[in-house]
């Protein structure tokens, strides 16, 4: 990569499942995203409270020690991170889930099993929304 080619987005993945983390993390390098990959609700917190924000957050709504509602009100209230666009992932099928986190301030949410191209084409909205 020269110096004069735009820094590359980053992404936070918070996903305690190895193999959707993983399918994740590829799909967003293939689209030339940093992955950072937090596999628990406490390193996510930590790492919301560490670090500069990124362009994208994809947050499993369960997850262990703290789930992704806590974690995505972190994130609306933490200044440097609140406009972060957020998409929660969940098996959680029941539309008082989807109305729960689009509350608490999800940017969107899908359902587990995800079809790849529809989260990429909703990351890719997202993020050049906020550009």
């Amino acid at each position: 990569m020269n110096s004069n080619s735009p820094p590359r987005p980053g992404a936070l993945v918070v996903e305690d499942d190895d193999n959707i983390a993983y399918l994740l993390q590829f799909m967003l390098e293939r689209e030339n995203f940093r992955v950072d990959l937090q596999r628990e609700g406490r390193s996510a917190m930590a790492y919301v409270q560490t670090q500069p924000p990124v362009d994208i957050v994809l947050l499993d709504v369960m997850l262990p020690f703290v789930d992704g509602f806590q974690l995505v009100e972190l994130i609306r209230a933490t200044p440097a991170w609140r406009d972060v666009p957020v998409l929660m992932l969940t098996a959680k099928t029941r539309e008082q889930d989807a109305v729960r986190a689009l509350d608490s301030g999800a940017s969107d949410y899908i359902h587990k099993p995800f079809a790849p191209n529809e989260l990429m084409a909703r990351v890719r909205r997202h993020t050049k929304a906020t550009k």
